[in-house]
């Protein structure tokens, strides 16, 4: 059996988010790659960069959706797949899903960039008694050893779509997703994006992907939203890395992300204080002990 650490796995996922699935998605099919420079439609370039350039401020127009999230992370043999469903609040950020991942059940909320999670009760030993909620901050553990391997916005895979770089984008076909005919778009992003500005962590993605952009696939709705998005990333070990880790550390993770019936009611708050315990210090290796939040 590999030994691939549970570690391990949660910071290969935590690269591209708690997400992923079939990229094809529900009936229809492409209608073909195209050839450099030409889109499968034979439409114009510069139509295709300005419909992906515009997907973002569109798909924040709808202000809220469902959001379907998965993702598979694949090593040695071995693979850890998770799967969840939820609302989203596109205007604010705020995000409320429900999670499952080998057969472990875990509800997050995301709230003015705060991370809560409920954990299955089997995985609340840290927790003061009484406390079934963690809280993390995400920005306090920026530039950490831990690189928030618990922390992820299922949304994420959406920013990367401010970061759009606009001589790199190309039409593939048409699709139909559960119903919703798409258009789908294959764009290269800036390593820097998956980022989310830490430039140390940015640098070592470089080192590990081996290239400085990542290809994203974008299917857009009628309207310009959307509706799903798709990123695949092989991380290779870093060079100081012993054979042993180099075995245990390439992962391949599958990342897919898509939004249904915009405009649908979402209402995020946080957990009540008194069952939250705020875990970031030692998520970020401090020594401190939980404290109430």
């Amino acid at each position: 059996m590999c030994a691939v650490s549970r570690t391990r796995w949660g910071s290969a996922v935590a690269v591209v988010v708690l997400v992923s699935g079939t990229a094809a998605g529900c009936g229809g099919s492409d209608e073909g790659a195209a050839p450099a420079g030409r889109s499968a439609s034979g439409s114009d370039p510069a139509d295709a960069t300005r419909a992906v350039r515009s997907a973002y401020d569109r798909t924040v127009a709808a202000d809220t959706a469902k959001l379907t999230v998965s993702s598979k992370a694949v090593a040695g043999g071995q693979s850890v797949t998770a799967q969840g469903r939820g609302t989203v609040d596109l205007a604010r950020g705020d995000s409320r899903v429900t999670l499952t991942s080998q057969g472990s059940r875990l509800e997050q909320r995301l709230v003015d960039g705060i991370v809560y999670q409920k954990p299955p009760a089997s995985q609340r030993g840290p927790l003061p008694e009484g406390r079934t909620w963690t809280k993390i901050d995400p920005a306090r553990l920026q530039g950490s050893a831990s690189r928030g391997t618990q922390v992820s916005d299922p949304v994420e895979p959406f920013t990367y779509l401010k970061d759009v770089d606009s001589g790199k984008v190309r039409e593939v076909g048409t699709q139909t997703l559960n119903g919703t005919r798409t258009t789908h778009y294959r764009v290269d992003v800036d390593v820097a994006a998956l980022a989310r500005g830490d430039r140390a962590r940015a640098e070592a993605l470089r080192k590990q992907l081996g290239t400085s952009s990542v290809p994203l696939h974008l299917w857009l709705d009628d309207r310009g939203r959307l509706r799903q998005e798709t990123v695949t990333l092989t991380l290779r070990p870093l060079r100081d890395s012993t054979p042993t880790d180099r075995a245990e550390t390439r992962v391949t993770s599958t990342t897919t992300l898509r939004f249904d019936d915009f405009g649908t009611p979402v209402d995020v708050t946080p957990p009540p204080a008194a069952q939250t315990a705020d875990m970031t210090d030692r998520l970020a290796g401090a020594t401190t002990s939980p404290q109430a939040g």
